[in-house]
This record gives C-alpha cells, sequence and structure tokens, in this order.
C-alpha cells in the first residue's frame, strides 16, 4: 500500500509541475496578437480643383501663339498653355471635352458666337475657338451654366468648382479661372486655379478684376446643345406676268 500511495503521489506531484511548467511557458511566449488590417486607402479627390491642381509644377509656361491642334483631344504639350487650357484639361479628367463640344455648336450656331466681330472670323476652328474666353462664355451660358447675370463680391457665392471669367479692359485682356476647395484664412476669400502668365498656380486672384461671368458645371445631367432655330422656308417667286 505504502509503495502504491507513493506511486500515485509522485504522478500527482508530476502533473502539477507539468502544468506549472506549461502555465510558464505560455506565460513566456503568449500567442502573438492578430495584426489589424490596413485602413483603406482615401478616395481619390476627382473634384475639378483637384484635377486643376496636378497641373501646378507641370503647366510652367504661358504661351499664346496659335498651335493647330489634333480633333478631337487635341492640346498643347503639358509645359505650356494659357488660362484656358487649364479649364480645358481639368474638364476633360471629368469627361467633357470642350474643343469637341464647342466646335460641335458653333458649327450648328456660328452667329451666337463672337468670332466674326472680334476676330474677323468667317467659320469655326476647333485648334482655337474652344481656347477663347468669350467663346467658352457663351457655351456655358448655352448649355445652362451660367449661375447668375450679375456676379458678386461675397465669397460665400462661389462653390469649389467653379468656372470665373473677367475682363481686364484696360490691357483688352480676358481671363478665366477655377474656384479652389481652399481659401484664404485670413480673409475667407476662396483661393483659384489659373494660368495668368506665369505657368499653372493657386493664388488669392478671385477679386483681383471685375468678375465678368460665374458659372457652375453640371457632371450628373448631359450636356445637351441647343438646336439651331429652324431656318425659314423661302416663298416662291411669283411668275412675271
Amino acid at each position: 500500500m505504502k509503495k502504491k500511495t507513493l506511486c500515485i503521489t509522485i504522478c500527482s506531484s508530476l502533473l502539477v509541475l507539468g502544468g506549472i511548467i506549461c502555465l510558464l511557458l505560455c506565460l513566456r511566449n503568449p500567442e502573438p496578437e492578430e495584426t489589424p488590417p490596413p485602413p483603406p486607402p482615401a478616395p481619390e479627390d476627382t473634384s475639378l480643383p483637384a484635377m486643376a491642381r496636378k497641373q501646378i509644377g507641370v503647366t510652367v509656361r504661358y504661351e499664346a501663339t496659335y498651335e493647330v491642334l489634333d480633333y478631337p483631344g487635341g492640346d498643347l504639350p503639358i509645359e505650356t498653355g494659357v488660362c484656358t487650357d487649364v479649364v480645358i484639361r481639368a474638364l476633360r479628367h471629368k469627361g467633357i471635352d470642350l474643343q469637341q463640344l464647342v466646335h460641335e455648336d458653333m458649327k450648328r450656331n456660328f452667329r451666337h458666337y463672337p468670332g466674326r466681330k472680334l476676330w474677323r472670323q468667317r467659320t469655326p476652328d476647333p485648334s482655337i475657338d474652344h481656347r477663347r474666353v468669350p467663346n467658352l462664355e457663351v457655351f456655358f451660358t448655352r448649355i445652362g451654366w451660367r449661375v447668375t447675370d450679375t456676379p458678386t463680391t461675397n465669397p460665400a457665392d462661389y462653390l469649389p468648382g467653379d468656372i470665373v471669367t473677367y475682363e481686364d479692359k484696360a490691357h483688352d485682356w480676358q481671363h478665366i479661372l477655377i474656384v479652389s476647395n481652399r481659401i484664404n484664412e485670413e480673409t475667407g476669400v476662396p483661393k483659384v486655379i489659373h494660368n495668368s502668365g506665369n505657368g499653372t498656380e493657386e493664388n488669392d486672384d478671385l477679386f483681383k478684376f471685375p468678375i465678368q461671368g460665374h458659372f457652375r458645371p453640371v457632371y450628373d445631367a448631359p450636356i445637351c446643345l441647343p438646336e439651331p432655330p429652324p431656318q425659314k422656308t423661302p416663298r416662291p417667286k411669283k411668275a412675271k406676268k
């Protein structure tokens, strides 16, 4: 009996000791915690200001000479351009090709555009028409993007992605800008993205000159070009007796 009791005691002690050793090993080498998954990437900013901002540091010159462009989708080398090219390139990222749209409308409604008066133009030109501010003002108005006929100087009226035009009459110069989604913290006035001579930049020029046109692009509806008015059928001439 004594021998049997001794064996039981030894076995019990070994079991207890084994349990203690296992516990110590677990405490020494705990199971690794699961690594949390990385946060999902932030959604890409596809707003018009973001598309225009991509040109900063890329379009570094202002070049106003006439260039023959491919059609449609034609463009100058990205390093250069004028103020309208900032808008044209940004809107192409949004699926809107002003070169093609303006040309199609001018082919059917040339008399609504100022080309004949301002540039003695007789026919539409897809290389330059969409790069002229007065033409864009007419086109934006015709497709319903004009916000108001009397632009204000209230910063709250200008939303990110709005397109603004103004005319420096002293120097016979028209200009176009995109309203930024950033503001001047001191004045509360939205910044603008444009090329006024030094390449594409973002600055505080929104109210530098009196605003002539205020437009707001629409992306959730197709652009419908106005139909030309029906032509009058000429009356047949009466035969002479």
